[in-house]
């Protein structure tokens, strides 16, 4: 039973009798019967009614169901706008480096760019200029250093062009130079040499028929001391105390040959090798240790001498070594950092710089003084 409307609005167009009660039968008449176009009586309560009891629309505004729908939306736009700066910076706060300049103040310098060194062909007339003073990390283990423009490992390790030499063909002055690379790069950049493993590539590259050789180096790697020690031909660390860091390990140095006898080569070999270290256990703190090798190795020409085909014969070496334990001769080396403090005596040996290639190497094996590094 639907009941007349009040006049609640309060003004003076209020609906007659009469007008209701036709607006009723309408309605009654239209509700059993099929949908049809209202009479203009109908029309006239229902637009009445209409501006008495029901406002537009429009002077309301959308309705709660439209106000919850944009609401979602809005979350939802702004849920994912927080995911991506949350995600920024958790980004930044591990990575500050990915912001322009430095606006965190984390006081890391800028790293310049630097041009990498030519290959050395002869001998270089003075030491290398001095370098910004920056702190080894373990993403710049080469900070601070004149070896950052330096090659990489055997890529360090370049050959001068094969030509004939007395009355050794260009083939075989070719060979000797590949085998004293092999053997360059076995006993200072194979990862395993430097784990302190044997150097098997290293000692593949000697002859075996060479009196008392391999045999004395089996007996320097099982059993070192001060006049037998390992060092002398092969980089080794401690696994157990220091390790390298990353997978490279700057070189420079340059090669050179003349004759040998009958239809034999020699080859002289001068070469540093830096190597980046960190404690194997404890602060990730990094330093450098330096090795310079010079070696002399021959080829001679199995016609005409007892040798094995393809080997080399040992005829001199000589090395320095810097940032490594003085009087320690376990067959490693035993780099010096600062966190642990002095863990060896003191060195007597005069200040030199381990980058200078300007000045030859002692005579001889090790040098009985322990000498100070001017600059790592």
């Amino acid at each position: 039973m639907v009941g007349k409307p009040s006049d609640e609005a309060g003004d003076n167009s209020s609906i007659s009798d009469e007008e209701w009660q036709a607006f009723l039968r309408d309605s009654e008449l239209g509700a059993a019967s099929a949908p049809k176009e209202p009479s203009a009586r109908a029309r006239m309560v229902t637009e009445r009614l209409r501006h008495r009891g029901e406002p537009e629309r429009w002077r309301t505004g959308p309705t709660p169901r439209d106000m919850s729908s944009r609401t979602r939306r809005r979350r939802q736009a702004w849920s994912v706008l927080g995911v991506a700066l949350a995600l920024g910076v958790v980004a930044v706060a591990l990575r500050p480096s990915l912001l322009p300049g430095d606006p965190l103040g984390t006081g890391e310098p800028k790293t310049a760019a630097v041009t990498p060194l030519p290959a050395e062909t002869v001998a270089p007339t003075a030491a290398p200029g001095a370098v910004p003073d920056q702190v080894p990390t373990i993403d710049r283990p080469f900070a601070g250093s004149p070896a950052l423009a330096w090659a990489d490992g055997e890529a360090g390790v370049v050959l001068p062009a094969a030509r004939p030499v007395g009355s050794a063909s260009k083939e075989r002055v070719s060979e000797a130079l590949q085998l004293t690379r092999k053997l360059l790069v076995g006993a200072n950049l194979d990862p395993k040499t430097l784990r302190g493993e044997r150097p098997a590539a290293a000692l593949a590259v000697l002859d075996p028929k060479q009196p008392g050789l391999l045999d004395d180096i089996d007996a320097f790697l099982r059993s070192p001391d001060r006049t037998h020690d390992p060092l002398t031909l092969f980089s080794r660390f401690d696994p157990d105390e220091a390790r390298v860091v990353g997978d490279v390990v700057k070189t420079r140095g340059r090669m050179t040959y003349k004759k040998a006898g009958r239809d034999g080569v020699t080859v002289h070999a001068d070469y540093t090798f830096v190597y980046p270290v960190r404690p194997a256990e404890g602060p990730p703190e990094v330093t450098r240790t330096i090795v310079r090798r010079v070696v002399d190795l021959e080829l001679p020409d199995p016609a005409h001498y007892d040798v094995t085909p393809g080997r080399l014969l040992l005829v001199r070496y000589d090395e320095e070594l810097f940032n490594s334990a003085c009087d320690v001769h376990d067959g490693f080396l035993h780099p010096q950092f600062r966190s642990a403090g002095p863990t060896s005596p003191p060195q007597t040996g005069p200040t030199v710089d381990p980058y200078d290639r300007s000045k030859g190497v002692g005579e001889g094996s090790a040098s009985d003084s322990c000498g100070t590094a001017s600059r790592l």
